[in-house]
């Protein structure tokens, strides 16, 4: 037989192995009472459904979590807490400088578990087990630009809490949940050619609305920077836009918006600014029962589509037997009808766009001026 050969029979029978030892590690979940496993040792389930705190560890990066000051979202982050909300307890997400500090947390006891990009090899030297974020769900994760080696890593293999994490995301990765997650957060939801273009239209106008989007912001406790790509996403923070259904303005309001905001000239961008903040303040607030940072993006999409049109989607949500408060949920809907309606093709383009615009405004150098 040749290398080659070889080499390809060898990497299929890693592939099944560890597609093998996942659902094993899934189905023991379901078959041995936790009550059953060794008491001699001590488990973290117990702790965490105690004492209603699940906490977790990982490195910053593009795939995990995107964070800044109070605002916290990404692909990992909102797995985690999805998993968290699913054992009805507290999420605790912290984050450190690199990989080996996160497993030495998981060794130490200081985290429940770490979501790490650290080879297999490296995690059992520690003496610790972990398995694939995604069930294996490797495409999901590579078609949307994110990091394909995502794992979560635990203390003990046999820790209810760790099959029971196992269980929570090979669910996810059947019922779609884990790839309409990465769908909504595709590194690639923006051109690359395209940045370099954006970023030489934020130099240009962003120092003049700058001071606006920040003392309205902080008028309405909201954060700036997500005015800022809200402005960015409507009119490329362009005061005399105008579009041919008859929204205008740096916000781009409809008439009836601008009014009820007590907005006189919509071409006006302070005032289109303060527009905006208020509507979108208030859409936060009629969403004020879905958890953040969902609650933001229920927000947008009402802002873009009106809030109606969002209650009937939760409302047809709610009759399949889902949480119409889950952003999973949401938007899935919205992707899974956008081919046959413009309205939810349109939604899903704005806040996927807003999502990449907030973060790179965050993070530009621009802000720092």
């Amino acid at each position: 037989m040749h290398s080659s050969s070889t080499s390809g029979v060898r990497l299929c029978l890693n592939s099944l192995t560890s597609s093998l030892s996942l659902k094993i590690l899934a189905f023991t979940t379901a078959l041995i009472p936790f009550h059953s496993i060794n008491a001699s040792k001590s488990y973290q389930y117990d702790s965490v459904v105690d004492g209603k705190q699940l906490t977790v560890v990982s490195v910053e990066n593009p795939t995990t979590i995107f964070q800044d000051g109070s605002h916290q979202h990404g692909f990992g982050y909102d797995l985690a807490r999805n998993y968290a909300n699913s054992l009805n307890v507290k999420l605790v997400f912290k984050t450190v400088p690199d990989n080996a500090t996160a497993l030495k947390w998981v060794a130490q006891g200081k985290a429940n578990f770490a979501m790490t990009t650290a080879d297999v090899r490296t995690i059992e030297q520690k003496h610790l087990t972990s398995f694939s974020a995604t069930c294996g769900d490797i495409s999901s994760l590579q078609q949307n630009g994110l990091n394909t080696n995502l794992n979560w890593v635990f203390k003990h293999a046999n820790d209810p809490l760790t099959q029971t994490a196992s269980g929570f995301v090979c669910q996810g990765k059947q019922s779609g949940s884990i790839r309409r997650l990465a769908s909504f957060y595709n590194r690639n939801v923006v051109e690359e050619q395209s940045w370099d273009n954006i970023q030489r239209d934020l130099n240009q106008r962003m120092p003049i609305y700058k001071a606006s989007f920040k003392n309205t912001a902080a008028k309405y406790d909201l954060d700036w920077h997500l005015l800022a790509a809200i402005g960015y996403q409507e009119s490329y923070l362009k005061p005399n836009s105008v579009s041919p259904t008859g929204v205008r303005g740096l916000m781009m309001l409809t008439n009836g918006t601008a009014k009820a905001m007590g907005v006189s000239n919509r071409t006006d961008p302070a005032q289109s600014i303060e527009g905006g903040a208020k509507y979108y303040d208030q859409m936060l607030s009629r969403y004020s029962d879905v958890p953040l940072p969902d609650r933001n993006w229920y927000a947008l999409v009402a802002y873009n589509m009106g809030p109606g049109a969002v209650d009937q989607i939760q409302d047809k949500i709610h009759a399949q037997g889902q949480d119409p408060n889950n952003w999973v949920n949401l938007y899935g809907y919205l992707e899974r009808n956008k081919a046959s309606n413009g309205r939810y093709r349109q939604a899903v383009q704005y806040v996927t766009r807003i999502r990449a615009y907030l973060e790179h405004i965050k993070t530009s150098e621009l802000v720092n001026i």
